[in-house]
């Protein structure tokens, strides 16, 4: 049977509404991108606004001064036509002011002729179609006389009310609408007006058709002249910022090359104005920094051969001199006392030996890329345990306890277990040096994404600037203090190293008088993207006593970044560690 036709779907106006939205801000967020990204466009868009800002105050200006002009010329050729015309007029506006317009004249032929409808044709004849003309009369029954079909309401009622307060033959004037009779258009014009005789009104009529077309043709000039010189400052701009941001982008695009490790870029040197000695300084940059570069790769390899050959010939010498040291080290009772405290200094101190030796080979291996990572997921309260039991003979000689807050289920994680226990190794032993006897506090935690362990100390701190430093080859926070615990140095320098392995982090915290903390976060999946940490780089306690000094109320959460309220703290005793691990119990005491 044939399959229905499916119906499309119909959007809902919210839909509509936010997909609108949505595109907006695509565009706008495109715009943005392409704005901060060119130095042409931000060029010529400057350009072009502010040409566009000029030429229109440029044009207004213009065309108010050519418009004032055109109209005061018309405004003064009407007044004096019509102060003539007034003149003319009142020969025959002699009518007394109780007559109406319907009393005549007799002229010498003996014909009657109405005085307004006389003025009226005298001065029409003497306009010549260049204006009209309307003739009131007070003490008329009629409307008004007009000529040329002008309706006489056209002429405004201000203008009559100033006209007939005012002194005899005194002018008015004032501008209106000019309405006809008929199908004529109503045009713009300017009304004159005077009072002749005493109760006659004379109102000249000038259309302004003709200066409202030329004034349209000049704000028409204007306007495309203006236009067309905006697009060619912007184009002018344009091919001026061309130029110099066209070798601008090229040395970028040079020196992108560069330092992605084409040490052989070179840019094509072209002139002698100052691109052309910008090119050639770059180029003489670029040769400079490639020989530099050529002799700290060479340098650099012949450290780590040396490292690595010292390292490997020196294995065969230390077992000799291992095997005769373990043979005065076990018959030392037999000595006297000095040379049996000799044999004790000597066991000890290869034992330091052998440890250095091992830390500059691992070193060597990582310097020469040559590190790799045994996988297998494993729970790291195991691990966090191990690290903790082989810790404890030392955390006994410097009276330090370890306080341990692990979780009630597994932590499970894709890592290399035996490089993250010596990195927990290296940050308990790191605490113990410095943790002046008092107790260590081992944390771990999990979310979704990541694991993290924070090993925190009361010892004296690190200053500020120190929490990356820690982290150097052979770096001491006091050089004047000694290893009491015999380290290499170099086992924060690995730790780093084995964290970044695993494509994670091992950040520092510390302040004076108020201990350190070291925390290291991995990827629960082997090669996944570390965005965040389980735990707080700053301990909680410190982040409340800092946020009552600022007289805030201080909140705890168990959000990403935080301790969660939901950790068991575990206080265990050194030698506790140890049974913990191997009877694999995990739940707090």
């Amino acid at each position: 049977m044939p399959v229905p036709a499916r119906k499309p779907r119909r959007r809902t106006p919210g839909q509509i509404a936010r997909g609108v939205r949505r595109r907006t801000r695509r565009l706008a967020g495109r715009l943005r991108r392409a704005w901060r990204r060119s130095l042409q466009l931000r060029v010529v868009t400057s350009t072009l606004v502010l040409s566009m800002a000029v030429v229109a105050v440029l044009g207004v200006f213009l065309y108010q001064s050519i418009s004032a002009s055109v109209l005061t010329s018309s405004e003064v050729a009407a007044v004096e036509e019509s102060r003539a015309n007034v003149a003319t007029a009142s020969g025959y506006l002699t009518q007394p002011a109780d007559v109406t317009d319907n009393a005549q004249d007799t002229t010498a032929q003996g014909q009657t002729v109405n005085p307004v409808d006389a003025a009226a044709k005298a001065l029409t004849d003497r306009s010549g179609g260049r204006y009209d003309v309307v003739v009131f009369n007070e003490g008329s029954v009629g409307e008004g006389r007009a000529s040329g079909q002008v309706d006489w309401s056209s002429i405004p009622a201000s203008l009559r009310e100033k006209v007939q307060g005012s002194e005899e033959q005194s002018l008015w004037k004032a501008f209106t609408t000019i309405r006809y009779i008929g199908a004529k258009q109503p045009e713009s014009g300017m009304v004159v007006g005077a009072r002749v005789n005493g109760t006659y009104e004379i109102y000249h009529v000038f259309p302004l058709g003709d200066e409202e077309k030329t004034l349209l043709t000049v704000q028409q000039m204007v306007f495309g002249a203006g236009a067309a010189l905006v697009l060619l400052l912007a184009g002018v701009a344009s091919l001026v910022t061309r130029q110099v941001v066209t070798p601008v982008r090229l040395a970028r695009q040079a020196a992108e090359r560069l330092a992605a490790g084409r040490l052989e870029e070179r840019l094509k040197v072209r002139g002698e104005d100052d691109l052309a000695r910008l090119a050639t300084s770059f180029n003489e940059m670029a040769s400079n920094l490639a020989l530099k570069i050529h002799q700290l790769e060479e340098l650099s390899q012949v450290q780590r051969q040396f490292v690595s050959d010292v390292s490997h010939e020196l294995r065969t010498p230390l077992t000799t001199v291992r095997m005769a040291a373990d043979l005065l080290y076990e018959g030392r009772d037999d000595f006297d006392p000095a040379s049996a405290r000799a044999a004790e200094l000597m066991q000890n101190q290869l034992e330091r030996f052998e440890s250095m030796l091992a830390d500059l080979l691992e070193i060597s291996r990582y310097d020469a890329g040559a590190a790799t990572l045994d996988l297998d997921p494993v729970d790291m309260r195991d691990v966090v345990l191990r690290a903790v039991g082989d810790s404890e003979t030392l955390a006994e000689r410097q009276a330090t306890r370890f306080e341990l807050r692990l979780p009630n289920e597994p932590c499970m994680a894709e890592v290399d277990g035996r490089r993250v226990e010596r990195i927990l190794r290296n940050l308990l032993f790191n605490a113990i040096e410095h943790g002046e006897g008092k107790d260590i506090v081992v944390t771990l935690g999990a979310d979704r994404d990541a694991v993290a362990v924070a090993v925190r100390d009361h010892g004296v701190g690190l200053k500020p600037g120190e929490e990356t430093m820690v982290f150097d080859r052979f770096w001491r926070a006091d050089p004047s203090r000694a290893r009491t615990i015999g380290g290499t140095g170099l086992g924060l320098a690995i730790s780093r190293e084995d964290a970044m392995l695993h494509g994670g982090w091992l950040q520092a915290w510390g302040a004076p008088g108020e201990g350190s903390q070291f925390r290291l976060s991995l990827p629960r999946v082997a090669g996944a993207p570390l965005r965040g940490s389980p735990l707080p780089l700053v301990p909680p306690e410190v982040e409340m006593r800092r946020t009552w000094r600022g007289h805030a109320t201080p909140v705890l959460t168990a959000a990403a970044g935080t301790v969660p309220e939901t950790l068991p703290r575990v206080p265990e005793a050194a030698p506790r560690a140890r049974e913990i691990a191997e009877a694999g119990a995990f739940d707090a005491e």
